[in-house]
């Protein structure tokens, strides 16, 4: 018996509707055309599906074994179709973010929370293991967009730009170096320089100033928390360099200072990567928008 699912929805519609003109109104289908097909299910079947002689039209037994399976597949069939409909018009997807700028978590978490409201069904996670082997993990679709200050050139990733920062020296306000207007590489001689757990390469004070100079600070002290190096710092234990919107609060407090790192000051950028053929899916833009916003805030605090 080979049973389709338009032989379940027929089935449903006339039990529904009672009766096989309103079943193909319902349906969308003359009434010869159902009758019909009722007639070529019945004769795979070997039984009747319907008592004919009774109004409004019942099932028979063999009818209602029939229209319990339809309860069963249509609800979980039009659910598959939604979800593959929300998949290709952007409403729903999946989101995993790994990230190369470690003090963006502070950044993103906002970030991630006004999303969420916007976007309930996309799935969304933040994939720290991967910090060092984010764009190969990218390229492998285990995750679906790196935040990265550092763009290359790869066959079918985008890195959209989401905004500047500037990094800047942070130390205590007793600090002797307190007294410059701008520090140089030469004035991380001797210093305990304390930053985030990342490996040299990644980190802005290192590929930005300190090894193009080849200087080299007098002692190195790695610290996961934002707040742990601002407490550390205050408590001049050491000096740091931040990007500008995660020491924000530090520009109104009397035991920090914040300089320029040269005279110029240094400016990066942050980048969204993402896969090409992701980059027009709504959730994708909306996240990148957000991001962008967010930043303004920071910047702006």
């Amino acid at each position: 018996m080979h049973i389709e699912f338009r032989h379940l929805r027929t089935i449903k519609a006339i039990h529904d509707a009672g009766g096989l003109a309103r079943a193909a109104d319902v349906l969308h289908i003359t009434q010869s055309a159902l009758s019909h097909q009722v007639k070529g299910l019945e004769e795979q079947a070997g039984v009747e599906l319907f008592v004919r002689r009774s109004k409004p039209m019942k099932l028979s037994p063999a009818g209602m074994r029939l229209l319990r399976l339809a309860e069963q597949v249509l609800p979980q069939l039009e659910a598959l179709q939604e979800e593959f409909s929300n998949l290709r018009d952007g409403k729903t997807g999946r989101m995993h973010i790994a990230i190369e700028c470690h003090a963006c978590f502070e950044w993103l978490f906002p970030v991630l929370e006004n999303f969420r409201k916007s976007w309930p069904d996309v799935d969304v996670d933040i994939r720290a293991g991967l910090a060092f082997d984010a764009l190969p993990a990218l390229l492998k679709e285990e995750v679906d967009l790196v935040v990265s200050s550092d763009p290359e050139d790869l066959p079918g990733v985008e890195f959209v730009e989401l905004f500047d920062y500037a990094p800047v020296f942070v130390a205590a306000a007793i600090h002797p170096l307190a007294a410059k207007p701008f520090v140089d590489a030469e004035d991380f001689r001797g210093q305990t320089l304390i930053t985030y757990p990342v490996e040299r390469s990644r980190l802005d004070i290192f590929n930005q100033l300190l090894s193009p100079a080849k200087v080299e600070p007098a002692a190195i002290r790695q610290v996961e928390l934002t707040a742990v190096i601002l407490l550390l710092v205050a408590s001049n234990r050491g000096v740091s360099v931040l990007p500008d919107w995660v020491v924000r609060e530090v520009k109104y407090s009397s035991d920090y200072i914040t300089r320029p790192l040269t005279a110029e000051g240094i400016t990066r950028r942050l980048y969204a990567a993402v896969r090409s053929d992701d980059l027009e899916k709504p959730f994708v833009q909306k996240l990148v928008a957000l991001a962008r916003s967010e930043a303004r805030k920071l910047q702006a605090a």
